[in-house]
């Protein structure tokens, strides 16, 4: 400005005083740029949108750099960190939100249902009848395998059985698990190479369902499962590998710059440690061990591995089975089945000494429990184990005089939102109106203080993540069902709902001090997203239509200041 006065009173033209002024202010700027080493410069630049930098109202900027996959500076200050070589992108409205992480799911699993038979959406029994005739006529492998099916969807909602298989896929081994894993039917064919028939014994924890003349229907629940899954032959190694780089791409698409592998299997883990080693894992891993690794003991002799994209430091074990297959463990009968109080997977003595043994190896225990006597039993079990910051993996029937335990006793609950959304057609039927009160509680654990960590379960729910801040805000389904939510005083606002998906999946992992949020210093792992507008006023105030998150679509997924993915 004082440049072109001066112009003025020399006569200069209008044009040629702007053309000064803008020689001398890039001149200056390149003055202020050259006091900087080219090493200080930032490697990437996000301008131009709205940059979410905390799960909190009105956390926003307009801007942010990074360097070295770590934030270097967030608002005004990224200016003068764009050089020469600085790649600069330009939001053009679009959110930037701190990484969101996906705190419970299954990889190899994501992995396995991309190869295998899909029955999830199914509405009937004839109707995954006709997906396995299909895979029969198309595929010559040895087993048939596919995942997703939910009695609870079918008009007729009893359980199928194993002899309509054949007449589909006669004389074809064929094992389909539920949507929840925690049940599965099998072929006539499968159960002859499992070599079980009317003699066999219900395992520990598990159920064999038989008909009237004692013999197997072919549904088998929870541990008695094993008895099927150990005659298929395991995965060739270049097999799984395959599947997990298809999932992680995939999941790279979807926004996500982080997933809590629970339950990891041996063969899975293996081909995540050579993908990080190689520097191949396009987000960051929490590699939860799974309690049954026969090698669990030697992980426990080598401690907790902490790397920059895949961390092994917890381990995951069973209290009970899942509520759809009435598996969980309840303090009452189910209401809907007076004789049945649910199944324990694992005895609470042998539970409690396998969790002091993790405790013991520097291990965070990470514990599936369901029902509110599992959820009970795992409590009692994780009293003086604060300092690992034990989990409980789904936490979905919480006695209401238990729901103050977790904050008390340090307890993380790691929930998942969309399987609310999923049950609420039949879990009234199971729980009956008083125990709800204690189900899919995420607000009513939130205000006791408890630390709330968000997934998705994948491959038993969809992983679109957003999919699940929609749940969590709402309580309804894709469709809007039922108006105003299920138990909608349970709903939490848009910033509650994100932070179960950036800070606090963070706090899970012990990483709150590194990310789940944009901030100097902290891992550059970013979600882009264009929503609109409506999406603008969510991330600024938290207020606005859900629905939004529903049409909204991933821009870019960034991890460690990398953009793995990019929409075309």
């Amino acid at each position: 400005m004082w440049l072109k006065k001066i112009l003025r009173l020399m006569g200069a033209p209008s044009r040629l005083r702007t053309l000064c002024a803008l020689a001398v202010i890039g001149a200056l700027g390149c003055v202020a740029h050259s006091q900087r080493a080219p090493n200080e410069m930032a490697d990437l630049v996000l301008v131009g949108g709205v940059v979410v930098t905390r799960a909190e109202p009105h956390a926003v900027t307009d801007a942010v750099a990074i360097r070295d996959g770590r934030i270097a500076a967030v608002g005004n200050r990224v200016d003068e960190l764009v050089g020469p070589a600085t790649r600069v992108i330009k939001l053009n409205g679009a959110v930037a939100l701190p990484g969101l992480v996906d705190a419970h799911a299954h990889i190899a699993g994501f992995g396995d249902a991309l190869s295998s038979i899909d029955l999830r959406g199914t509405r009937s029994f004839a109707e995954v009848l006709e997906r396995v005739r299909t895979a029969a006529r198309e595929r010559g492998d040895d087993w048939l395998l596919g995942r997703g099916w939910d009695q609870n969807d079918w008009q007729e909602k009893n359980f199928p059985t194993g002899a309509d298989l054949e007449r589909v896929a006669p004389g074809r081994k064929v094992w389909l698990r539920r949507i929840d894993g925690h049940a599965g039917f099998a072929s006539p064919a499968a159960l002859r190479a499992a070599r079980v028939d009317r003699s066999a014994k219900d395992p520990e924890g598990g159920r064999i369902l038989r008909d009237e003349k004692g013999e197997p229907t072919g549904v088998f629940i929870d541990n008695a499962m094993n008895l099927v899954d150990r005659a298929i032959p395991p995965p060739s190694q270049r097999w799984r590998e395959r599947g997990i780089k298809a999932a992680l791409a995939r999941l790279s698409e979807l926004g996500l710059t982080g997933v809590h592998d629970m339950g990891v299997p041996p063969d899975a883990l293996s081909v995540l440690e050579k993908l990080a080693s190689h520097g191949e894992l396009p987000l960051r891993i929490y590699a939860v061990l799974s309690g049954d690794d026969p090698k669990l003991e030697d992980r426990y002799r080598r401690g907790p591995v902490s790397g920059e994209m895949l961390t092994i430091r917890a381990v995951k074990f069973f209290a009970d089975g899942a509520l759809g297959s009435r598996g969980a463990a309840l303090l009452e009968p189910y209401t809907d089945d007076p004789e049945n109080q649910g199944l324990l997977l694992t005895p609470a003595a042998e539970l409690r000494a396998r969790i002091d043994r993790a405790h013991a190896a520097g291990f965070q225990p990470c514990v599936h429990a369901i029902g509110d006597r599992a959820n009970r039993l795992v409590l009692d079990a994780y009293e003086n184990k604060s300092a690992l910051r034990p989990r409980i993996e789904h936490a979905q029937v919480v006695a209401p005089e238990d729901i103050e335990r977790f904050a008390k006793l340090g307890v993380v609950a790691s929930m998942q939102p969309t399987h609310a959304t999923s049950d609420m057609p039949w879990a009234p039927d199971r729980l009956g109106p008083k125990r709800l009160a204690g189900a899919y509680a995420w607000r009513t654990l939130q205000k006791s203080g408890a630390h709330l960590a968000f997934g998705s379960d994948f491959p038993v729910e969809r992983p679109e993540v957003l999919e699940g801040l929609y749940a969590a805000m709402t309580r309804s389904d894709r469709s809007g069902q039922p108006p105003g939510g299920w138990r909608p005083e349970e709903r939490l606002d848009f910033h509650q709902a994100l932070a179960g998906f950036t800070n606090g999946a963070a706090y899970a992992s012990f990483s709150e001090t590194r990310r789940g949020r944009i901030e100097t210093g902290f891992d550059a792992d970013i979600t882009v997203l264009d929503g609109g507008k409506a999406l603008v006023e969510l991330a600024r105030s938290g207020s606005g239509d859900p629905a939004v998150l529903l049409k909204t679509r991933v821009v870019a997924t960034i991890v460690a200041g990398r953009v793995v993915y990019a929409r075309p």
